[in-house]
This record gives structure tokens, sequence and C-alpha cells, in this order.
């Protein structure tokens, strides 16, 4: 539930959202998002939260960071660790929950409803605070995948939970291919 005169803040995990909605088979139009939530209250900020490649000459998620930049997105990145596991395989690691969690107390005294974009169970302390402040907390992740993308404890402590696949129509394009491979 949404109220035309709240002041909105919008905060995406952008490997967790990337994650949903490539399971759920659509890509995230975040032009439309971002239009979708000014349509349903006052959007102060909208931030995205991802990890980066330092090193690559040319990252995938590059021309989607940019773009942002320049649309109306606060960009909140960071370099991604790269490391070989057991198997040899190359692995990127780029947890943001810490400075998604940061800015999302320091915005809370100035707004009247936050919007997470994550599933991750590691939020709930953070859904609790922002709560006891007087704020009302959404979070836009999936159950209809297998397993669901949200938390089970997430989903029962936020006062709303959205369906990412009911914002397909709203929100979505098919995906392009090849899909990339990072976020």
């Amino acid at each position: 539930m949404f109220y035309k005169d709240e002041r909105l803040a919008l905060f995406i995990d952008g490997s967790n959202l990337y994650a949903a909605a490539k399971t759920l088979g659509f890509d995230i139009d975040y032009k439309l998002l971002r239009s979708e939530f000014m349509r349903r209250g006052k959007l102060l900020r909208a931030f995205y939260y991802t990890a980066l490649l330092e090193n690559d000459e040319y990252s995938p998620i590059r021309p989607l960071v940019d773009w942002l930049n320049y649309n109306g997105f606060t960009m909140v990145t960071k370099p991604a660790k790269e490391y070989t596991d057991s198997l040899g395989r190359r692995k990127v690691k780029g947890n943001m929950d810490i400075e998604l969690a940061v800015d999302a107390m320091e915005l809370a005294p100035h707004v009247d409803h936050i919007v997470i974009f994550s599933g991750d169970g590691d939020f709930r302390p953070l859904v609790t605070s922002i709560q006891r402040q007087g704020v009302r907390v959404s979070v836009v992740s999936t159950i209809r995948s297998q397993p669901p993308m949200i938390s089970d404890e997430l989903r029962r402590q936020v006062d709303n939970f959205i369906e990412l696949d009911d914002l397909r129509d709203i929100v979505g394009r098919p995906p392009r291919d090849p899909a990339p491979e990072a976020e």
C-alpha cells in the first residue's frame, strides 16, 4: 500500500534484483521502475548498489551503471573481489549489504516509506530498526521461484511484500540474449 503524498526512497540490491528477475525470465527496465515509484509517491531517492570488477576493461554492467547514474539513480559501487574457488572456477564477491543498511538508516528520518529490492534475510534487523523509527518498509522480491528468493523472516517482518513477478508488465522487458554472467 502506497500513499500519494508519502516520501519514498528505493534501495536496490543490484545483484539480488538481477538474479530474481532473471529467475522469473525478464529484465528490469529501470526507467519504467523509477516512473512507477514516482507515480506511487514522492520519490526522494533511488539508490542502486553493485560491486564492479575494476580490472576488466569492459564490464557487462558498466553501461547500466552509467545510464542509472545519469537518470536519477544514486549509484553506490565498490570494487568486487575476485577469487578462485576450490574447483578452480573464477568467482566474484561483492556484498553491498552494509552500504545499503547505512544509507537506509541515515535516510529513514527523512522519509515515510522505504522500498528495498532484495530478498536477503540479512536485512531483517535493518527493517526492524527502520520500522521502530516510524517508517514503513516494503520489500520487492519473489516467492514464485524455486526456491523462493525472499527469506521467510524478512517477508514476515516487512509492512508490505511486493511480488516482483506482479511488476513484470509494469517494469519488465524481455531478456537480452545472450544474457551476461554479471549482474
